[in-house]
């Protein structure tokens, strides 16, 4: 039976040698999110806690996504730690992913398999590698009302994944998936990711220092 991320332990990624790595979300947490901001702060402006609306469309979110996994995986997934409402939510994003599939043929051949990169040091998990529609394709699930600029540095840092894996990738994708009707649903076909990867590396760079000047403390 799958178990949704909100009892899991987080995955721990580590190089041959047994060197603990950072993941690609903990990497990119050094940019601020001025997206984030500005809607925290207008929830602020109407008498309204941002963290417990952020953290209900977190759990709202991770349930939306494991429903999506266990589907392609065939596993039976676990709501226990949810409320109806929320499994009701994230039901209906799970139906906009079922009709996005009758229009798709999907072949997985890694669905949330954990991956390191021994060459730069980092480790991440990615959702869906396999052939949509007889090409290979990287696909990320989001959930939400948009699609921000870090999502591409993520997909950046799995390609190098799959590369270093010995995956050809043609296909990048993003699907997002709107927890509410006013959300929508999106579809983005991504080109080449050059400078996305640089940024990527970059923070990565950063992370690492930030690292060792706490160390020397």
């Amino acid at each position: 039976m799958g178990i949704p991320d909100k009892t899991k332990i987080h995955t721990v990624y580590k190089l041959k040698s047994g060197d603990r790595v950072p993941s690609v979300t903990t990497v990119l947490g050094i940019l601020g999110k001025p997206a984030l901001i500005q809607w925290a702060w207008e929830l602020g402006t109407q008498g309204i806690d941002y963290k417990a609306v952020r953290d209900n469309a977190g759990d709202i979110g991770t349930l939306s996504h494991h429903l999506i996994m266990c589907d392609i995986k065939g596993e039976k997934p676990d709501t226990s730690e949810y409320s109806a409402q929320d499994i009701d939510k994230a039901e209906n994003c799970l139906i906009k992913y079922y009709d996005w599939t009758m229009n798709h043929k999907i072949k997985p051949l890694m669905v949330e398999t954990p991956l390191i990169s021994e060459e730069h040091q980092f480790g991440g998990t990615i959702d869906f590698f396999g052939e949509v529609d007889n090409q290979p394709t990287l696909l990320d699930f989001k959930t939400g009302k948009a699609i921000y600029p870090e999502f591409f540095y993520q997909l950046a840092a799995y390609e190098q994944l799959l590369a270093e894996a010995g995956q050809l990738i043609e296909v990048t994708r993003i699907l997002r998936i709107g927890r509410n009707e006013d959300e929508g649903f999106e579809e983005r076909t991504i080109g080449k990711l050059d400078n996305q990867w640089q940024v990527f590396l970059n923070c990565l760079s950063i992370y690492n220092l930030q690292k060792e000047i706490r160390r020397e403390k």
